[in-house]
């Protein structure tokens, strides 16, 4: 299946939710433990039933363990694609740099949208440099949820270093101003301010701030409204500041 020919019905669903596992069917343990032993999760992690697999990777969501990475990592193939999203969501829970490279590929050729969605969680929370390219094609290309967390994601690799904020700030910038999808263009304008705390006054500064002024006054969606002012007000910057009493002042915000 094409990734970009999913059922639309998912992917309003998935659009909303709060993490990556939100959405996923819940699935009765034999047994519940409390907290999870992680000696029996790893055994479950090699388990030959899809079930168990992804009952142990789910707890490793909760705990943290060295020792599941590799076997995490390896779940990353399955065949099951509620185990492949499982194990990405633990990934993101578990960082580790071994973990990117088949993050990323995973990212490029799962045709699953859940598990694309938790892969870009997944590699926003390891914070690794490798990760900036593969998040800026999923903000370009991919269904709207990934394009959503990909907005998020790439403020925390971006974050890294300047490099990778002047290299975010474009496409971001791009998908506030473009996006079909008001709750992506929300999030792109949550994200272009945060990243416009990073830079000096320059060009990419300026052109950052001129398309979240742009959404408070022409996005058509008032939840992009309210999300840009409230980029604005954090930024502090004196035009948005200026804008947004001037819009006050004639009762459009």
């Amino acid at each position: 299946m094409n990734m970009n020919e999913e059922d639309p019905s998912v992917l309003d669903l998935i659009d909303t939710l709060d993490s990556p596992l939100d959405s996923l069917e819940q699935i009765e343990p034999e047994f519940t433990p409390s907290p999870p032993n992680p000696e029996e999760m790893l055994l479950l992690l090699l388990d030959s039933q899809s079930q168990q697999k992804i009952i142990a990777a789910r707890a490793f969501c909760e705990i943290k363990d060295e020792r599941a990475i590799p076997l995490l990592i390896n779940l990353l193939n399955d065949i099951c694609p509620l185990t492949r999203v499982s194990a990405a969501y633990a990934l993101g829970r578990n960082p580790s740099p071994e973990a990117i490279e088949p993050l990323i590929r995973l990212l490029e050729e799962d045709w699953n949208g859940y598990v694309r969605k938790g892969v870009v969680w997944a590699l926003g929370n390891n914070k690794d440099s490798r990760a900036l390219k593969p998040l800026i094609k999923a903000l370009k290309t991919d269904i709207s949820a990934v394009r959503l967390w990909a907005a998020s994601s790439l403020v925390e690799i971006a974050q890294l270093e300047y490099e990778g904020v002047v290299n975010a700030m474009p496409p971001l910038v791009e998908a506030l101003r473009g996006d079909l999808v008001a709750p992506v263009r929300s999030n792109c304008a949550w994200a272009v301010g945060q990243l416009s705390r990073e830079l000096p006054a320059n060009v990419i500064y300026a052109t950052a701030i001129d398309s979240l002024i742009e959404a408070l006054a022409e996005d058509p969606d008032l939840g992009v409204k309210e999300d840009a002012k409230t980029a604005l007000l954090k930024v502090g910057d004196p035009r948005g500041l200026k804008m947004i009493e001037e819009l006050e002042q004639e009762g459009w915000i």
